[in-house]
C-alpha cells in the first residue's frame, strides 16, 4: 500500500528526508539516482510532493511499465544498455556522474547508502516485530541492493538474536556463493527474468550485517514463476517475480524450524509492473519457463 506500490518508497522517504536534514540539498535541488525502477518510482513520488526535480538512469532492458510510471511522475529517464558494474557506464557510475556535473544535486546511491538500511532498522524491522508481537521465528528475502534484507535482519537480530535470517536469491547472484563458501567465493552463475535483485557484488548495505545470516538459498527461475502464478491462483495475490522469490524462500526457511513458527518474508511489490513478461507465454516460452507451468495455471499466460 505504498504510494510508488513498493517497499522501496521506505528507502526513498529516509534519502531525501535525511538529506534535507544533514543541508546536503536545497530547495529546487535534483535528485538523481540509478535504479531498477521501484526506487526511482519512490523518489519520483516524493520529488513532486517536495518541488524537487528527479533524474533517473536505469537499464534499458527493464520493465517498459516501470519507464512509463517514471515519466508519468515527471522523472527525467535516462534509459542506458545493460552492462556489468565494473564498466563506467553502468547505470550506476552514470548516474553518479549525472549528479557530480549539477550543483544542488544529490545522488541517493542506494546500493551503498547506509541511510537505506538505516530506514529498515528504524521503521521496518519495528513493525514486523509489534505486529507479530515478538513472535518471530525467521526472516528472509532477496539481497537487492541489501537494505531490506540487513536493516530488517539487524533490528530483529538485536531484540531476539535466535530468530533465523536467510537470504533468498536468483540465479546470477553473488550472495548465494558468498554465503555458502563462508564469505569467500563471488563467482555468479546463470541470470533471472527477476528485475532489481541478484547483485554481482557485495554491497556496502549487505557488507555492514553478512556476519548475521544463518544460510542462503537459491531460488531457480522455474520455481520462482510457478509461485507467482500459484500465488495469483490460490491466494488472490498479484505479485511481482521479486514476492514470489521470497515467497519460496520462505518456503525453505518454513522447512528449518518446528512446526507452528512464523516466518515473514517481503512482498515487494505487485505484477502490474512486469504483466507484460510474466503473463506472456512467448517471454516465458523464450525464457524456457512456460513447460513448467502446472497446465491448470497456464490459462493465466494470456498476453503474446
Amino acid at each position: 500500500m505504498n504510494p510508488g506500490g513498493s517497499v522501496k518508497d521506505r528507502a526513498a522517504l529516509f534519502f531525501i528526508e535525511l538529506a534535507e536534514e544533514r543541508g546536503l540539498i536545497k530547495p529546487g535541488a535534483t535528485i538523481v539516482e540509478g535504479t531498477a525502477g521501484n526506487t526511482g518510482i519512490g523518489l519520483a513520488h516524493i520529488c513532486r510532493a517536495k518541488g524537487y526535480k528527479c533524474v533517473i538512469y536505469m537499464p534499458d532492458s527493464f520493465s517498459p511499465a516501470k519507464m512509463e510510471t517514471l515519466r508519468h511522475l515527471g522523472a527525467e529517464l535516462h534509459p542506458v544498455p545493460v552492462v556489468p558494474y565494473t564498466n563506467p557506464e553502468n547505470f550506476n557510475h552514470q548516474a553518479r556522474r549525472h549528479a557530480e556535473s549539477l550543483e544542488n544535486a544529490y545522488w541517493t546511491n542506494q546500493f551503498d547508502n547506509l541511510d537505506s538500511r538505516q530506514t529498515h532498522i528504524e521503521s521496518t524491522g519495528p513493525e514486523i516485530w509489534t505486529q507479530l508481537s515478538g513472535k518471530v521465528d525467521a526472516f528472509t528475502c532477496a539481497g537487492g541492493t541489501g537494505g531490506t534484507w540487513a536493516g530488517v535482519t539487524r533490528y530483529l537480530k538485536s531484540v531476539n538474536p535466535n530468530i533465523k535470517s536467510y537470504i533468498t536469491e536468483p540465479p546470477g547472484s553473488c550472495l548465494y556463493p558468498y554465503v555458502k563458501s563462508n564469505f569467500k567465493s563471488l563467482e555468479t552463475v546463470g541470470t533471472s527474468f527477476t528485475e532489481g535483485v541478484g547483485q554481482a557484488r557485495v554491497t556496502a548495505n549487505v557488507a555492514m550485517d553478512i556476519e548475521l545470516v544463518d544460510d542462503a538459498f537459491l531460488i531457480p527461475d522455474e520455481e520462482t514463476i510457478v509461485m507467482l502464478y500459484r500465488l495469483v491462483d490460490e491466494e488472490g495475490m498479484y505479485v511481482g517475480g521479486t514476492s514470489a522469490l521470497n515467497v519460496v524462500g520462505a518456503t525453505k526457511a518454513a522447512m528449518t524450524v518446528p512446526l507452528g513458527s512464523n516466518i515473514v518474508t517481503v512482498i515487494a511489490d505487485s505484477t502490474h509492473k512486469y504483466a507484460e513478461k510474466v503473463f506472456s507465454k512467448s517471454f516465458l516460452k523464450e525464457r524456457g519457463l512456460y513447460d513448467v507451468i502446472p497446465d491448470h495455471l497456464k490459462k493465466y499466460a494470456s498476453l503474446d
